[in-house]
């Protein structure tokens, strides 16, 4: 489970009666939700109930149809990390490893055109972190889908301190390889990195978030206790043990 379980710790976002969607037009509205520090909050619901609306919205890439979103200063000055889904041509973007987790740094740069020692050190540190170091030298598009995100995981971390905002981090990967992407996850949680993930995967978001927002016509938020004993969580994980796609 996530970090804050059983602790007051600081917020980092404040979401007031926010509606998301595109040319003015809401595809969610009133949500209402607060992320604090240590949080792992999955994003659930139905397709099309705006989970990576409301992700784009949170890190200011569309705006808001109403409402309003607070960022603490901690959690501002510390930056986000984003992974977001992979398009096909993402898969095949024509970079080195190294060259794709440095540019996570490029929000400490300022107007340097180039990478410091201190900026370097950090991609190499990320790149041990997860597991990837071997791969550095290696063309990104050469590579198997779990060491994308990998790498992709890398580079959001070159971005941030505390926050960390997934869409869909498993999103087309094997078995095996979605249990280490998720233990990845819940382990940098563990170390003190806040979590926002994008999720259709019930089962885990109750296993290892320690917050649940749900979208759509059932909108729910709270722990994620409280999730699997709600009649959203206990709803939606039956339709998903039903094998029915959500």
């Amino acid at each position: 489970m996530g970090q804050s379980d059983g602790k007051e710790n600081m917020s980092l976002i404040t979401v007031e009666n926010l509606s998301v969607g595109y040319d003015g037009v809401a595809v969610e509205k009133d949500i209402n939700f607060t992320v604090n520090e240590g949080d792992y909050l999955c994003i659930v619901g139905e397709n099309g109930s705006g989970k990576s609306t409301l992700m784009k919205t949170l890190l200011g890439l569309q705006e808001p149809v109403s409402g309003k979103i607070t960022f603490s200063k901690d959690a501002g000055n510390s930056g986000i990390g984003y992974l977001p889904q992979q398009t096909i041509v993402q898969r095949d973007f024509p970079a080195s490893v190294r060259e794709i987790v440095l540019s996570g740094c490029q929000g400490r740069c300022g107007f340097r055109p180039f990478y410091n020692k201190q900026e370097k050190a950090l991609a190499d540190a990320n790149m041990e972190r997860m597991g990837i170091s071997e791969l550095a030298g290696r063309n990104y598009r050469e590579l198997s889908g779990g060491q994308q995100q990998r790498v992709l995981l890398a580079r959001a971390l070159c971005a941030t301190q505390k926050l960390l905002l997934l869409d869909e981090p498993v999103s087309g990967l094997d078995p095996k390889v979605t249990q280490e992407m998720y233990d990845l996850i819940n382990r940098l949680n563990g170390e003190g990195i806040t979590i926002i993930m994008v999720s259709h995967d019930i089962k885990a978001a109750t296993m290892y978030a320690s917050h649940v927002l749900h979208l759509g016509a059932k909108y729910f938020f709270g722990t994620a206790d409280e999730y699997m004993n709600s009649k959203p969580g206990k709803f939606f994980m039956l339709r998903q043990k039903g094998g029915i796609c959500m």
